[in-house]
């Protein structure tokens, strides 16, 4: 019986021809205050949270993306997305900018109404978040993030979400140094790193359009599955 060829996720890697190879996908739960408070939650300083994505969840920019099934309420939450070129496990606030490649901006596709039945529960948010192409992600930038800056998203040119980047409740170095106390991390990780407020349902037809200050714009279309 003959293995299964099972193909590596990479990312588009601006201004090159190589690409970023995937390992691992982590994403930050309400990390700007506006959205904890429009999710029902206290948006004071706690710990962060984290859940996951799979790999092959990943979907470039220009994508025609069916409506996932099972859900009725599928939302946007525009987020930037930090890619790691380093790792470990316990690393300080000081190191962790060293492990980032680059950035870009990210669509964290979430199916709102098993999200909700999850947390009614206390089930795990599996299902909701890491469905087939539920990460959408735009080329990457190299180099470290803006510590401020403006992340946007429109659906059919309407805006939807606005933030700077310094409404995040916990930075870029704060999440890394945080998750790498859960996980050792490692070259090819992702972490998305939580969403603004305006996070919305959208539907086949729409076309998505996420935007961070110094990386490439990213575009979905969702069409009918």
């Amino acid at each position: 019986m003959d293995l299964p060829n099972v193909a590596q996720t990479t990312i588009a890697i601006s201004g090159s021809t190589a690409r970023f190879t995937v390992r691992r996908i982590y994403c930050v739960g309400q990390n700007y205050a506006d959205h904890a408070r429009e999710m029902g939650s206290n948006p004071d300083r706690e710990k962060p949270f984290f859940f996951t994505k799979p790999a092959d969840a990943v979907v470039a920019g220009g994508s025609a993306i069916p409506y996932p099934s099972r859900t009725s309420d599928l939302h946007h939450e525009v987020e930037l997305v930090i890619a790691l070129s380093g790792g470990g496990g316990n690393v300080s606030v000081h190191q962790a900018e060293a492990l980032i490649f680059g950035y870009a901006v990210g669509i964290d596709l979430t199916r709102r109404d098993l999200q909700a039945e999850a947390k009614k529960t206390g089930r795990p948010w599996d299902l909701a978040k890491g469905f087939d192409r539920s990460a959408p992600i735009g080329d990457l930038a190299p180099g470290i993030p803006p510590r401020s800056g403006r992340i946007s998203l429109t659906v059919d040119d309407v805006p939807k979400q606005q933030a700077d980047l310094t409404d995040m409740v916990w930075n870029v170095a704060e999440i890394i140094a945080e998750l790498s106390t859960y996980v050792e991390l490692r070259p090819g990780d992702l972490i998305f790193t939580g969403t603004p407020a305006g996070v919305g349902p959208i539907q086949p037809g729409e076309i998505v359009r996420g935007e961070l200050e110094g990386a490439p714009a990213i575009e979905i279309r969702l069409v009918e599955s």
